[in-house]
């Protein structure tokens, strides 16, 4: 089953005007893994819609969603969680919901976890007790929620590590690198995953994660699995949990049918070259693209998916 959103009334003087300008812009994360996959879906959508799709970068997901959201930004990359979070006014968003989102595609599934250095000798989630690790996380709260219940899987919480200020995720590596904390979060298979590993000494190894119940609670929209070894996934040398979700690229609901049906139809078209842009779209397919999140989608997505017979069962 699919859920197809009641477009608000009328269209935001700047979807408009970019509509007509034949160019489309694509909140993304600076740096990161959304960056990457923003990247790769500009470069597909200017090749195979008819339009120029151009990222637009700021520090969080939050930000660029309320863009996204107001009509100022014309699509958005988010995972699953955060956008459920967002469009329902829940949790990170509590109280403000969204309601001009909707969901376009649902693109790579986003493969995360807790990166600590090989000479650190930490080998668990419990082994950080009296550790430092990130916290504030002020462009990037999400990831407080993160941590939160990483933690909270085998036993620890705030009070038993040592927290150290951090204003967004980049920033998180960059004292990570520097020696500053003991372990970070970091998506598999992304540029920042490779460049610590390559530049720290000793490199980098990912901790498992344990499928806890109150942890997915916690957690919306995600899950625990085992990924396997594999090039280009730095930091696993072994079969290791990870946190795992999909991703999903959205629109303000004011964006024309006919424009989010061409940019559907370039994603279906450009599958391959998407696949070819890195790691992060190893797992993806065309045959994903529709899934049911229990979110409604754009009608012109829709649309094309009801032509196309791409509803996932």
């Amino acid at each position: 089953m699919h859920k197809i959103g009641t477009l608000v009334a009328g269209i935001t003087l700047a979807t408009t005007s970019l509509a007509s300008a034949q160019v489309l812009s694509v909140g993304t994360t600076e740096g990161g893994a959304v960056a990457q996959l923003g990247a790769a879906i500009s470069n597909v959508v200017s090749d195979h819609s008819g339009y120029q799709m151009r990222p637009q970068a700021m520090a969080g997901t939050q930000q660029y969603m309320t863009g996204v959201d107001l009509g100022r930004i014309d699509f958005g990359i988010s995972n699953v969680m955060q956008y459920y979070m967002g469009h329902t006014g829940t949790m990170l968003s509590e109280g403000d919901p969204h309601e001009n989102l909707r969901v376009v595609a649902t693109i790579a599934p986003f493969i995360q976890g807790v990166i600590v250095t090989n000479e650190s000798g930490i080998t668990s989630v419990a082994e950080l007790e009296g550790k430092r690790i990130p916290s504030g996380y002020s462009a990037s709260p999400l990831f407080e929620y993160f941590w939160d219940a990483f933690l909270a899987s085998e036993g620890l919480d705030r009070s038993m590590i040592e927290e150290v200020p951090v204003t967004s995720l980049p920033n998180s590596w960059e004292a990570f690198r520097q020696g500053d904390v003991d372990a970070v979060i970091a998506a598999s298979g992304s540029a920042a995953v490779r460049e610590m590993d390559a530049t720290i000494s000793g490199g980098v190894r990912y901790i498992p994660l344990q499928p806890d119940e109150d942890m997915l609670a916690a957690l919306p929209k995600t899950r625990i699995e085992i990924v396997e070894p594999a090039e280009g996934l730095d930091g696993i040398p072994e079969p290791t949990g990870l946190h795992v979700y999909e991703t999903v690229l959205f629109a303000h609901a004011g964006v024309p049918d006919d424009v989010v049906y061409a940019v559907v139809d370039a994603l279906v078209q450009g599958e391959q070259a998407l696949m070819d842009s890195g790691p992060l779209w190893s797992e993806y397919s065309t045959a994903m693209i529709a899934m049911d999140h229990g979110l409604d989608y754009h009608p012109g997505a829709a649309r094309y998916y009801d032509e196309h017979n791409l509803w996932s069962e």
